[in-house]
């Protein structure tokens, strides 16, 4: 979170906020000591309304009217129409094909993906990958009018993609449990910072980047704080191309530096590689895109402080130790080492023992995982990333194979020795540039962004219950900390205390669970 908020202000003040924010949504009949076991399974990058927008009893979106869901050009003007999806819908590889011709003169409206008598682009299909990046998915939100996702998006019409949903395995678990549809992403824009939040409720600093190798990388921002500058010559409007920045990097301008977008981290694996005559184990700290070795404190270190057993679960992470480079490329894999948050903070470094004790292998197609599950071996809280190319990721990877494989994962947790005493959420980092017609909450300068799906999976969870609780995904932190009663990460107080101005509340799922039978 934004740290210049000062940690040592008013702490009475501070207190106050959070009480007046939590009032009432953190009132909750049930023993949650019966909670043993709490697994969190990440996906990637869609927007609620992409995946589950005609859930039945879901805000999804039979509840937004035609109007409400025109886009505007950059001007402020409706656009006549969609523009095309640039350079075509599916991404390289994919099959069957369809070409930017086949998407022009669409209507201005949201449309199904895999509409037969549309583009007929079925969730087996990988599409292009859209623009998911922290300023522009503030100038999409636009104030939460949500009608610049075509203006200030790289894709054209794709960001108003949807699918039918019920065609996943998911959508029936989530029928028989609970589904959260009034859950947003913690932070605006894309993975890296969103793996941050589910660690750390914090934004990664980087220290004096404006003398450092990373100086390049500083966003050229206008004074609102909240837009990209754009260069003289960017499209007028949206019809006309993809908008052009001055400097769209991955850094906050100072005085203080933030990384808001994706960089590498300090430690193998990383798509840095070592320095030439460095410790194999490090990436190349002069190289511009690795960040510094983080010192804010995470779940995973008050989890350790309490003693209480936590694991971070990456899919192929011994095949990324062994060879970085080949589990990146390899389409069968695709690791992303931006999404494995603890290989950012310093307590991992390396040699540590809490790193050998809670980065552990998920293995290929999560089988490492699987083993643990079936043999009731998980830790107390166990967090789950599935590898590249089953985490639902555009561009590399496409909605049905992924949301397979995790709902094969529940299956096993459900027939788990430790299922008897376990909450299970499944949710995704952010929305993937994809747009949904829900406003995010007023939150901090860092978020909430767009709202995405959550499951909350559980013998103690409602059946078939609609959940409609304002959460984020520091929720699933919230939860963590009562459950274990924890101290509260510094993160967690400053939203509360910035979204009670507004007078929102962050929820922590307990309205989800039910626990009070025997």
């Amino acid at each position: 979170m934004n740290k210049g908020l000062g940690r040592a202000a008013a702490v009475a003040g501070i207190i106050g906020a959070i009480f007046t924010a939590t009032a009432g949504v953190c009132a909750f009949a049930g023993d949650l000591d019966k909670i043993e076991n709490i697994v969190v399974l990440y996906a990637e990058n869609r927007s609620f309304d992409n995946l589950y927008g005609a859930f039945p009893g879901a805000n999804g979106l039979a509840n937004v009217s035609a109007e409400a869901a025109k886009q505007a050009d950059r001007d402020g003007s409706p656009l006549p129409r969609l523009p095309p999806i640039w350079g075509g819908l599916t991404a390289p590889g994919a099959s069957p094909v369809v070409t930017e011709a086949q998407t022009r003169h669409m209507p201005n409206a949201p449309f199904a993906l895999d509409d037969p008598k549309g583009l007929d682009t079925p969730l087996s299909v990988a599409t292009i990958d859209l623009v998911h990046r922290f300023y522009q998915n503030q100038m999409q939100i636009n104030g939460g009018k949500n009608d610049r996702f075509v203006a200030y998006g790289d894709t054209g019409a794709l960001v108003m993609g949807h699918y039918d949903g019920s065609k996943l395995p998911l959508w029936k678990v989530a029928q028989r449990y609970a589904l959260a549809d009034n859950f947003f992403m913690a932070a605006f824009g894309g993975s890296f910072v969103n793996h941050f939040y589910l660690a750390c409720a914090c934004e990664p600093e980087y220290p004096n980047a404006d003398q450092s190798p990373a100086k390049g990388l500083i966003s050229a921002v206008e004074p609102d704080g909240t837009s990209l500058s754009l260069v003289s010559n960017s499209p007028g409007s949206a019809l006309e191309g993809v908008p052009k920045f001055v400097n769209d990097g991955t850094i906050t301008p100072g005085p203080r530096f933030y990384a808001v977008n994706t960089m590498q981290p300090p430690y193998q694996p990383s798509r840095v590689k070592p320095a030439r005559g460095g410790d194999p184990a490090y990436a190349d700290p002069g190289a511009a895109f690795t960040l510094p070795p983080q010192t804010e404190p995470t779940i995973g270190g008050l989890l350790s402080a309490k003693g209480v057993t936590w694991a971070w679960y990456a899919g192929a992470w011994k095949a990324a130790l062994a060879d970085s480079e080949g589990a990146v490329k390899n389409p069968a894999i695709r690791f992303q080492t931006h999404h494995q948050p603890y290989n950012y903070f310093a307590p991992m470094a390396p040699g540590t023992a809490a790193r050998a004790e809670h980065l552990r292998d998920g293995g290929l197609n999560g089988a490492e995982f699987i083993k643990a599950i079936d043999a009731g071996a998980l830790p107390q809280v166990s967090f789950y990333k599935p590898q590249g190319s089953l985490n639902e990721h555009p561009g590399y990877a496409e909605v049905l194979s992924g949301d397979e494989h995790l709902a094969e994962i529940v299956a096993h947790l459900e027939k788990s020795p430790q299922w008897g005493h376990m909450v299970v959420i499944v949710t995704y980092d952010e929305n993937g540039g994809f747009w949904d017609h829900v406003p995010p909450p007023k939150g901090d300068r860092w978020g909430p962004g767009t709202r995405i799906p959550a499951l909350i999976i559980s013998p103690f969870a409602k059946k078939g219950h609609v959940d409609h609780t304002l959460y984020d995904t520091t929720s699933i932190l919230r939860f963590i900390t009562r459950r274990f009663d924890l101290p509260v990460l510094s993160g967690l107080s400053e939203r509360d205390a910035a979204m009670a101005g507004w007078g929102e509340k962050l929820g922590d799922l307990t309205p989800s669970l039910d626990l009070t039978s025997p």
